[in-house]
């Protein structure tokens, strides 16, 4: 028998921190000829997917919907509130900060970055010392991201609208929930954020390609004191269509928006609530035989308080050059993909090669992250790497009481 026998038969697991495994009924509502864009079906199932993303952002505000990733996002949410020459503050704990940075760089803007490292959440205190230093509020808008991909750092974004409160400051408040929403705790209106912007491809289940931008009344007034937006980017006509195309300044990405449908029906069939609470038993799980297997060898957990944990994803230690050696081995043979420690040294760096990550986003079940948890610890046996035992039977009880 060759080693990699078990590879190329039944089902590959991309247990990567998005795009994330895409249920069959959304494969299957994808599956069809192309539809008429300017009347019929398409147009009024469009309709009924506006309200329900509102449902899921937790939100009574408005939303825009654009063709393109988290990055695209990131811009459109920028280009309509943030002019050149403006200043903005991004705390960061993760590489995503810096892009969301970059992006408002490449426009122009002035950046400040506080940066809390790549273990430690957001340091409210520090947010309110640069708030009440800023005398001429020229800070207008604090880009923070909800849940970091790269380290798996969840911020407490409801503590930064309160401290923006307590100092009296009008900076708009904008949460990057790119790999949360839909995943994580999230609330935009009880948590007071102006903007949130995210991507179909993680917590929503739909392949990449569509982005969203949710904003509230006071978004929308620092919109109309903008000189300019450029057409394509402009959220007004997006989220306050007269025509179809108007959502999309164009043609729309008309398979996904079956499947995002489709999505949506699954997420609201079970219930927000309850789709935050299976995250956050299966991710007790993953970290319950995390904990088990760090008891020995070097493997550890990238964020110790378990309360600044996404439960969306996991970012591991192993040290190099086991983190890529584990990789390769489960997707050679077992097909199981992990994702690569994004972020967390430089590629050149020997050290890349000691991290990687574990998405648990979307459509998981509890069989599903056993057989995560139970390749890796194939891996870990056939590479001959140190770790302690019971990590299995640790994240089957955390299951079996969750359920």
């Amino acid at each position: 028998m060759s080693k990699n026998q078990f590879k190329n038969h039944g089902r590959q697991y991309l247990a990567i921190p998005g795009p994330s495994v895409i249920p069959e009924a959304v494969l299957q509502a994808m599956h069809r000829p192309a539809p008429n864009i300017y009347a019929g079906e398409l147009v009024e199932m469009t309709a009924t997917i506006v309200p329900d993303l509102l449902r899921v952002a937790r939100t009574n505000g408005k939303v825009a919907m654009y063709i393109g990733n988290g990055h695209a996002a990131w811009e459109a949410a920028l280009a309509n509130v943030i002019a050149s020459g403006d200043r903005v503050l991004v705390p960061a704990t993760g590489h995503f900060a810096y892009g969301w940075a970059e992006m408002a760089k490449g426009l122009g803007a002035k950046v400040d970055i506080l940066d809390f490292g790549k273990r430690n959440p957001i340091d409210i205190n520090r947010i309110g010392d640069a708030l009440r230093a800023d005398k001429s509020h020229e800070i207008k808008a604090i880009l923070a991201v909800h849940v970091d991909t790269s380290t798996s750092i969840r911020n407490d974004i409801s503590a930064l609208r309160s401290v923006i409160d307590a100092e009296g400051h009008p900076a708009l408040l904008m949460a990057d929930c790119i790999a949360s929403l839909g995943c994580d705790v999230f609330e935009m209106d009880a948590w007071g954020v102006d903007i949130m912007v995210t991507g179909c491809q993680k917590g929503l289940m739909v392949p990449p390609g569509m982005a969203f931008v949710f904003f509230n009344d006071k978004a929308a007034e620092a919109r109309t004191k903008m000189l300019r937006v450029s057409r394509y980017w402009d959220w007004v006509p997006r989220a306050n269509p007269e025509e179809f195309f108007m959502y999309w300044n164009g043609t729309a990405p008309t398979h996904h928006l079956y499947g995002l449908r489709t999505a949506l029906d699954m997420l609201h069939a079970e219930g927000v609530e309850a789709v935050w609470k299976r995250h956050a038993v299966l991710a007790s799980a993953i970290w319950a035989a995390c904990d088990c297997w760090s008891s020995e060898g070097t493997l550890a957990l990238n964020v110790v308080d378990e309360a600044n944990r996404s439960v969306a994803v996991t970012s591991l230690f192993l040290g190099a050059p086991n983190g890529t050696a584990l990789r390769e081995w489960v997707e050679k043979n077992i097909g199981l993909t992990l994702g690569i420690g994004l972020g967390m040294a430089q590629p050149d760096d020997p050290d890349w090669h000691g991290y990687f990550r574990l998405g648990h986003m979307g459509h998981v079940n509890g069989h599903m992250i056993m057989g995560l948890l139970g390749g890796i610890e194939a891996g870990l046996s056939a590479l001959d790497i140190a770790y302690g035992e019971g990590a299995l039977n640790a994240a089957a009880r955390v299951i079996a009481k969750g359920s």
